[in-house]
């Protein structure tokens, strides 16, 4: 295995995108007496709205590199999510799609640029992106108070790599989000056995970077399991997309905060790693019905995007049809009227999440040069 890895790592290339798709400013903070404070400069993707909630930070790694990231603070969260994006894409290209994330799944979500990535400094390797993830998860820690337990590290395609490796090093981790991982190439197939907490492992079928089997590979060899994500038709730059992907992440983060709350009041240690997987099989029992619903969408999806969102809201005129119903039958008609009104503001939230996602363009994001060949 050791021998396969490192040809595969040899043949790994980065490429950062040239020019970076941002710049950085200074403005004075008035609130703190004339203080300086990092912006990022309007760009591609960038948009400086509602900037109280958004810190643009230069961290030091271990290697004396100095890289950017970005922190999304949402009052809602309870958990925060540390992303690491994939290999043609930096900070000014992320940002909205961060910013949406932040909003949709209720998370604090903070994310970086690798060393020679944006305008961190450096060059970028594989050791590197070690060392600047440590940096990003130490500030989580020092700067805002985040602990072990209340952090999920995503990884998107190279993004897989600086995230199992830090997850090996967490006993206490909440959770990983594996994005089109990578297996070989970056070591990841020798690292997850020893992460011990649960695992969500999203690919797509189509995949023509980095081919499908690589998420499968990692997700039989996780310890702690969660139902993986196969984007039927998916391919390796438009996931996000997919009205599925933000549904299932939902669902996913919905299982940790639960498995969490239910440590909280039995008392149990949280190096217990078996408690996590128990409540999210409860979880999953108690969702079955959704899970119906969603299943043969999953396997009718692969070109049909624009149908899937007529097919969410056909099935939800029949299920608030048969609430209406149940609601005539026990004359509740306020409460029923109000269970109504959540479901149509979850549902034209997930809506709201393609079209932005759309308007977005992630064709770019994640990819490889041209005519590179699948790994």
């Amino acid at each position: 295995m050791g021998a396969v890895t490192s040809t595969m790592a040899a043949k790994f290339a980065f490429f950062p995108p040239s020019p970076p798709s941002y710049e950085l400013e200074e403005e004075e903070v008035e609130e703190e007496g004339g203080a300086k404070k990092l912006r990022m400069a309007a760009g591609v993707g960038v948009h400086n709205g509602n900037r109280e909630y958004v810190d643009v930070l230069k961290l030091e790694t271990k290697r004396g590199n100095h890289v950017v990231a970005v922190y999304f603070k949402n009052p809602a969260a309870s958990l925060t999510v540390l992303y690491s994006h994939g290999n043609a894409a930096d900070l000014g290209q992320m940002y909205d799609l961060f910013c949406e994330l932040s909003l949709h799944l209720h998370v604090n979500l903070m994310g970086y640029d690798y060393s020679g990535y944006g305008k961190s400094t450096g060059k970028p390797t594989e050791q590197n992106t070690y060392v600047d993830i440590e940096a990003a998860y130490r500030c989580l820690e020092e700067k805002y108070g985040v602990k072990e337990e209340d952090v999920i590290l995503y990884g998107q395609s190279v993004g897989s790599g600086p995230t199992l490796d830090l997850a090996t090093r967490l006993p206490k981790l909440r959770a990983v989000v594996l994005h089109s991982p990578i297996a070989s190439g970056l070591r990841n197939i020798d690292k997850i056995p020893f992460v011990t907490c649960p695992v969500l492992v999203i690919h797509g079928t189509d995949d023509e970077v980095v081919s499908w089997s690589h998420g499968k590979q990692l997700w039989e060899r996780c310890k702690e399991k969660y139902e993986p994500l196969w984007v039927k038709g998916g391919n390796h730059c438009d996931l996000e997309l997919y009205p599925q992907y933000i549904k299932h992440l939902k669902k996913f983060i919905s299982a940790i905060e639960k498995s969490s709350r239910l440590r909280n009041v039995s008392g149990s240690n949280v190096d217990q790693t078996e408690d996590p997987r128990k409540s999210i099989d409860f979880r999953e029992a108690g969702r079955s019905s959704i899970d119906q619903r969603e299943t043969p969408r999953l396997s009718a999806d692969k070109k049909e995007k624009p149908r899937l969102s007529t097919d969410c809201r056909e099935k939800s005129r029949s299920s608030t049809d048969r609430r209406e119903r149940s609601r005539k039958s026990v004359d509740r008609p306020e409460r029923e009227s109000n269970g109504s009104d959540q479901h149509e503001k979850a549902r034209n939230s997930i809506d709201r999440f393609g079209d932005m996602i759309r308007s977005v363009g992630l064709c770019n994001i994640d990819c490889f040069k041209p005519k590179a060949s699948a790994i």
